[in-house]
């Protein structure tokens, strides 16, 4: 059995970068998930955040996008995960375990809150990791702080309960393994322009801001 795609970032990321890869020899991945909430929001999000990505950043990420069970072993194969929707999530034991055990062996999870996720979210994090809690990250934070400066944290890409946009964390072992975005959706910021009509100024904060999480997965871990 080959050794997985984690195995092999954990060893090289202290000296390698992005552009360190071969073209297209990496790719991230979906988060399809049960309880009912539309897990596949926002279909041309991710492609564009990569094309955006590989364009700005020099990187080689592929442009396919893979969707990947939430209890699929395969999640190895992903260095970052992307996951989003509007309502219910339900991780059942085993499905909380596999992401434990994604997340502690290198992966990295983003969760894009699509409006309705939060109250489900925050419990379903909780069977992954009981012994964390979610926690505001300062604005000092290295993912605010990659090629694309926000010292003011999350732009506000879309109005929801006009709360301000948070930016939470777990962190196992001093390591940033889930961020999840909240009052921000910058999922719908990537998304075509012609889906949600944003401006092209707020298109590439939340383009810019989804580029700063890839480059902090991929140099900085």
């Amino acid at each position: 059995m080959k050794k997985s795609l984690i195995a092999l970032i954990l060893l090289c990321f202290p000296v390698l970068s992005l552009t360190s890869f071969s073209p297209a020899s990496y790719q991230i991945a979906l988060l399809k998930y049960n309880g009912g909430g539309d897990w596949y929001a926002n279909p041309t999000s991710l492609p564009n955040l990569v094309k955006f990505a590989n364009t700005n950043l020099g990187t080689n990420i592929s442009g396919e996008i893979a969707t990947v069970e939430a209890g699929n072993p395969e999640i190895m194969n992903f260095p970052f995960v992307h996951m989003t929707g509007h309502g219910n999530v339900v991780f059942s034991e085993q499905e909380a375990k596999n992401l434990r055990k994604y997340l502690m062996a290198g992966g990295f999870l983003h969760i894009d809150d699509n409006y309705g996720m939060d109250k489900f979210i925050r419990l379903q994090l909780k069977r992954v990791f009981p012994e964390l809690e979610l926690t505001e990250l300062p604005f000092s934070y290295p993912v605010y702080h990659q090629k694309y400066d926000f010292p003011n944290g999350l732009p506000k890409i879309h109005e929801h309960d006009g709360k301000a946009p948070q930016g939470f964390g777990l962190i196992w072992e001093g390591r940033l393994v889930v961020f999840y975005s909240y009052e921000c959706d910058l999922g719908d910021g990537w998304e075509d322009p012609e889906v949600h009509h944003d401006s092209e100024a707020t298109r590439v904060k939340a383009l810019q801001m989804g580029s700063n999480l890839l480059s902090y997965v991929f140099t900085l871990r």
